[in-house]
């Protein structure tokens, strides 16, 4: 199989298995586990980081401080990035009180669906171009960094699905529109393609910013949720495991299949 039909496979196949997932978690018994998926989820992110997408960009011929400048772009600009969509966002909360009418509720909670999912969309995009870039480096990175985004959406959907219905859509149409959402990933990935397929020498600095991404999310977002977590106790300890068995699986995928 050729290049582009791997990453149209591997967006479609990511995108809807992370939503379904989340639909089918949020509505059974195994609810209560999700939070450990955020512990596995980091576990896949920095392990794919470190051991995967950096020494694959490293490997071509760009210097290495100019991927290690892309590299610190790409966390400090995620940073940005993410304090101007709070900034964005924050003010519909600031002063919140209980007098409001319901029908205000209801129209904020549904303007707030509507903004999860342009969101979820571009971020879903974004995703399809890391998933295009890695398997333009390497067929197998491709396979494991499609794992990982996929593991690290299972969380962020369930939360979003939540939100969708909270914001007064039906299960239903909550998870049509979260599917529609998951399939800009397949734009993203075809995108992705043709961009490195004219421009090779990008593709180095799009994996730093690939790379970028997992460690940000995974030290700025995931970490902080499971330190928030370890009020239970004894819960440190299976977030370690969950984090250890998240390495693992991605060493021992790429020890099975013979990637780098």
């Amino acid at each position: 199989m050729s290049t582009l039909p791997m990453i149209v496979v591997a967006t479609v196949l990511g995108g809807l298995a992370s939503v379904l997932a989340a639909a089918w978690l949020s509505l059974s018994l195994l609810a209560g586990m999700v939070h450990r998926m955020v512990s596995l989820s980091a576990g896949l992110l920095l392990a794919m980081a470190v051991l995967h997408l950096i020494p694959e960009a490293f490997e071509s011929h760009v210097e290495p401080q100019a991927l290690s400048w892309t590299l610190l772009g790409g966390l400090i600009g995620f940073f940005v990035l993410e304090k101007l969509a709070v900034l964005r966002h924050s003010h519909h909360h600031e002063g919140d009180g209980h007098d409001h009418h319901h029908g205000h509720d209801r129209e904020e909670a549904r303007r707030g669906g509507v903004l999860i999912l342009v969101g979820d969309t571009i971020h879903n995009f974004a995703d399809g171009v890391m998933i295009a870039a890695a398997f333009m480096a390497d067929p197998m990175l491709g396979v494991l960094t499609t794992l990982a985004i996929a593991a690290h959406e299972i969380p962020q959907e369930i939360g979003d699905f939540i939100i969708l219905v909270h914001a007064g859509y039906t299960r239903a149409r909550a998870l049509l529109y979260n599917s529609l959402s998951g399939l800009s990933a397949v734009a993203g990935g075809v995108a992705g393609y043709f961009a490195l397929a004219h421009s090779q020498d990008m593709l180095p600095y799009v994996l730093m910013l690939a790379t970028a991404s997992f460690i940000y999310v995974a030290l700025a977002d995931l970490i902080p949720d499971m330190h928030l977590a370890t009020r239970r106790r004894g819960e440190w300890f299976w977030q370690f495991v969950m984090m250890m068995l998240g390495v693992a699986l991605i060493a021992l995928t790429s020890a099975l299949v013979g990637g780098h």
